[in-house]
């Protein structure tokens, strides 16, 4: 919550077809690799939800939980469907395949008996066996004929039909009835590894079935559901969607009478804790703080409070306050009174807000989402691999993690993947394709596309004061200051050895098969435009303290000597290396400034000059990070089950357009390969879940070489609950089980949450 991240509804796209997403991947497939002798990663936090099994748990009550703002539309895919419409449908719709605690996909007991694949020649065919207790809440079975509709839809042959993707309904071919009501058979045209994404969530043909319906029948409302919940208002006026039990629910009933989705914006949440006006709300770490601070608190018995107003009153203060109050001078004492009694009311208001949040506690785990350092590739210096790969091995990462998580009591080490998390299946650390933080590494592969230490120095061919004598001296000892920088480049490793050393190391991943590709600089990496590196103004980054009066203490046109600071920089050609670097403005994007400015100081410790924009956090996706506007930037991509999916998009090769223009899909960085594309391409068609996951490793070591992306770390997961409360939290991977979420112990109708409406 504290993160800027790609939109909710953006990262829903990312099942879209190939103009929404970036990264597909085709390449021979790999002989003898497997997944199984590397073993399991293990989650890098267990999820923090209270568990409790249900005979724990009251009957009865409501739950109010804090969401942005109460969902555009409840049709899970369109354009501006978000986390509030995916926390609400899933409450109310079918998900066949929803995610463990490791992240991984498990078939849904509560509307499938069996789903697999039951032929791969000549097509793959999936036979789904349904639950037969499975109905839609107007008591119809749930079956073929809506399978057969959401496929129509979402398979973007019919445009009136308004989604925002279609990834893997355009691969089937047919759906049939099996050989009853509750077999459907999935045909499809051609391999589909990430089937088990599919029909999830699945609407009700009421709502798929036509264009009409589909576009504009769920947005508000949701007639027809099948999940343990039913819909039973949204008022966006009052900002709350209520659900209450769906009474033809099959599964275990409900153990909340009711569940309220209420709209509370991230920097009121602490008020609406503090109100009893929700029970759950993500935090950030302010918020947090308070919360663990408030279970520290104590007042009255005649002692000073913990903390908050009073706390710094020592008891000789408090005694010539007293004495002050009660003195001769009068008006001195009407001030000593005024002042005691203000302090007595921020004592109290301050220990009223205490005692409140002293009914909650903060669950935390890691969400499951990474923030990277996304470098964009389209023109100037960053074009250049090299100077890419030059600026991700200055980072410390392992800094960077700690900055953000260590504060929160959570552990912090580096993401090693672009495609999947720690505990994952598809995980593996993939950085040493890049290399560890080097500071010399990361010189010699400046110093080898031409940007070194001094050049940011602007040389003078000639000058109007001063004898030719004087000129020629000049000119000697600049040539061998020249050629003495020159001179010691060489004795880094060139960075042609270095980008050897990355493919070699990417290389390392594609054991075992039949031919080599060429390294990534040779095989086709894209890169848009013809402007030049640092194509700024010299002494761009230059503070006004750097700048001395021109001539000074020399005749009238003599150029000023370089500031030391510009004679430090990285440079070519007298330009020095600049970027910019876009962070959102906002109070809950402190994490990402705090981050950003630590890269600063880690760059400007190699000469690499930074100038830091702050933007609106509304318009720093769409108008900077989307459009291209920005050097470097900082923002996060949600996890995934299907990363031969919905990896694709993102780091796909960007392509022209008939116009012009670039297809960049969700490729925000511009920067991808032919070889990355075909590696997706082969995983999403490899049914063999090892070998299609050893496909994926391949191409994420081939992402970390081309360096436009920089994981940084795990987002964290902060969640305030009332402590009566089970089953719910920090779910990190797992999808909640809402039919398990109650209060434990006896609760009257009606959560702490409505005591203070």
């Amino acid at each position: 919550m504290a993160h800027v991240g790609v939109p909710r509804g953006t990262a829903r796209k990312r099942r879209s077809v190939a103009l929404l997403a970036t990264g597909v991947l085709t390449l021979p497939v790999l002989a003898g690799c497997t997944s199984d002798s590397e073993g399991p990663t293990s989650v890098a936090v267990p999820q923090d939800i209270a568990p409790a099994s249900r005979d724990r748990v009251a009957d009865g009550s409501t739950l109010t939980w804090a969401i942005d703002a109460v969902p555009a539309t409840l049709n899970a895919y369109q354009a501006d469907a978000d986390s509030a419409t995916t926390r609400i449908t899933g409450a109310l719709l079918p998900s066949l395949f929803p995610l463990d605690a490791r992240g991984e996909p498990k078939l849904n007991p509560d509307y499938l008996e069996s789903a697999k694949i039951i032929e791969q020649e000549p097509k793959q065919v999936v036979l789904y066996k349904l639950n037969q207790q499975a109905v839609w809440s107007d008591g119809r079975e749930i079956g073929a004929p809506d399978f057969v509709a959401q496929w129509r839809a979402l398979s973007g042959k019919d445009s009136a039909f308004w989604t925002a993707r279609n990834a893997g309904y355009e691969r089937i071919e047919k759906i049939e009835r099996g050989k009853d009501d509750l077999q459907v058979r999935v045909t499809f045209s051609k391999p589909y590894a990430d089937w088990r994404s599919l029909f999830s969530p699945l609407y009700p043909k009421e709502v798929t079935g036509s264009p009409g319906t589909f576009n504009d029948g769920a947005r508000a409302t949701l007639k027809n559901t099948a999940g343990p919940f039913r819909l039973r208002s949204v008022n966006k006026d009052k900002g709350t969607v209520v659900l209450d039990r769906n009474p033809r629910w099959w599964g275990n009933e409900a153990k909340l009478e009711s569940l309220v989705f209420r709209a509370v914006e991230p920097k009121d949440r602490t008020d609406a804790l503090t109100a009893g006006t929700v029970d759950v709300a993500d935090v950030d770490a302010t918020t947090a703080n308070g919360i663990a601070l408030a279970a520290r608190y104590r007042g009255g018995n005649g002692g000073p409070p913990a903390h908050g107003p009073g706390a710094d009153i020592t008891p000789a203060a408090a005694l010539r306050s007293w004495a002050l109050a009660h003195g001769s001078d009068e008006e001195a004492a009407e001030a000593a009174q005024l002042a005691r009694e203000k302090n007595r009311e921020a004592v109290a208001v301050y220990a009223a807000e205490q005692k409140s949040l002293q009914g909650f506690v903060v669950r935390k785990s890691l969400e499951p989402a990474y923030t990277q350092l996304a470098m964009n590739g389209e023109s100037g210096a960053l074009s250049d691999d090299r100077v890419r790969r030059a600026i991700a091995r200055t980072l410390d990462r392992q800094e960077l993690a700690d900055a953000v998580l260590k504060p929160l009591g959570l552990p912090a080490k580096p993401p090693g993947s672009h495609l999947a998390l720690a505990g994952q299946p598809a995980y593996k650390d993939g950085s040493g394709a890049l290399g560890d933080q080097d500071t010399k590494e990361a010189q010699a592969l400046l110093a080898d596309a031409g940007w070194t230490v001094g050049g940011a120095v602007r040389r003078t061919e000639d000058t109007k004061a001063g004898s030719e004598a004087e000129k020629k001296a000049s000119g000697e000892a600049t040539d061998k200051a020249s050629a003495k920088a020159t001179d010691k480049a060489p004795e880094k490793p060139s960075a042609k050895a270095t980008d050897k050393a990355s493919e070699k190391a990417a290389e390392k991943e594609e054991k075992g098969e039949k031919e080599d590709d060429k390294a990534s600089r040779e095989e086709g990496t894209y890169i848009v435009g013809d402007d030049k590196p640092g194509d700024g103004p010299a002494g761009t980054g230059v503070t006004a303290q750097d700048k001395g009066p021109a001539g000074a203490y020399a005749p009238a046109g003599t150029a000023a000597p370089a500031p030391a600071s510009v004679k430090s920089r990285i440079g070519k050609g007298g330009k020095p290396l600049t970027l910019r670097f876009v962070l959102p403005s906002g109070p809950g994007s402190q994490p990402l400034r705090t981050v950003g400015q630590k890269i600063v100081e880690m760059l400007d410790a190699i000469g690499i000059s930074t100038q830091i924009t702050k933007v609106d956090d509304e318009s720093y996706f769409k108008d900077h990070i989307a459009s291209g506007d920005y050097d470097m930037a900082l923002y996060s991509w949600p996890a995934t089950a299907y990363p031969a999916t919905d990896g694709r998009p993102i780091f796909s090769k960007p392509e022209p357009a008939t116009d012009g223009s670039l297809l960049v899909e969700q490729n925000y960085t511009r920067v991808g390969s032919d070889h990355i594309d075909q590696l997706f391409d082969r995983a999403v068609s490899e049914l063999d879940a090892n070998a299609s996951r050893d496909l994926l490793k391949q191409a994420d070591a081939r992402i970390w070489a081309a360096a436009g992306s920089i994981p940084l770390y795990q987002r964290p997961q902060l969640v305030a609950v009332d402590k009566k409360l089970a089953n719910i939290g920090a779910f990190g991977f797992a999808a909640p089980r809402y039919e398990d979420i109650g209060f434990t112990g006896r609760q009257a109708a009606g959560s702490p949450a409505n005591r203070k409406k």
